[in-house]
């Protein structure tokens, strides 16, 4: 299966990773709630709750009650767990291109008793739902694809913000927030803030 954002990927990246699965339990915070998650090798951040989806978690409000809610590039679902707890009438689309984090995700929702995410690869979804718009996007979202291949995401996910809608995105300073910043606003045209700025990380929220 093709790969449709990273043409030089590696690890979590791969639809399929070779690294050994190692599933492994861990308690995780997520927005003040403490849990029980499954990870595993080969998933972004399988060891532990990555800080800059800690930023981005403590950083923004509550997602809309109800409507379309993305986590883009899920991994194990940390950010999709949160926003389905935070609005259990919201749909959450889990996406991600590493069929493995998909099955951890959706595992984990079923774990905490969150019936209402949905887990799908990105061309299945865009395949599916031509005509999907979103009320929300949060993402920590994969920078070490490379600038290519993520500013192709970006074209691909953004334009789907319905009317009103925005994007929460964690992006580390070092690893180029800043012109990700304005290659957004002036490429783009969004309007794109910054929310936060902790330890490095830096909370972009995009309109």
């Amino acid at each position: 299966m093709d790969c449709p954002y990273a043409q030089r990927v590696a690890h979590y990246f791969s639809p399929s990773p070779d690294a050994p699965e190692q599933r492994r339990t861990l308690t995780v915070t997520l927005r003040g709630r403490r849990v029980e998650v499954e990870t595993a090798g080969g998933v972004f951040s399988g060891d532990r709750l990555d800080p800059g989806t800690t930023v981005l978690l403590d950083a923004v409000e509550d997602p809309p009650a109800t409507g379309a809610l993305l986590d883009l590039g899920c991994g194990w679902g940390p950010i999709a767990l949160a926003m389905a707890a935070a609005s259990p009438d919201a749909r959450v689309l889990a996406v991600d291109v590493n069929e493995r984090a998909l099955g951890l995700t959706a595992g984990n929702a079923q774990r905490l008793g969150l019936r209402n995410v949905q887990t799908h690869l990105p061309e299945q979804l865009l395949a599916d739902s031509p005509e999907l718009q979103l009320d929300e996007i949060w993402s920590n979202p994969p920078i070490r694809i490379g600038k290519a291949a993520l500013h192709e995401l970006l074209r691909t996910w953004l334009p789907r913000l319905a009317p009103g809608g925005r994007a929460h995105l964690v992006v580390q300073r070092n690893l180029g927030s800043d012109s990700l910043h304005r290659w957004m606003a002036e490429e783009l045209g969004r309007d794109v803030r910054r929310t936060t700025s902790v330890n490095g990380y830096r909370v972009l929220t995009v309109r």
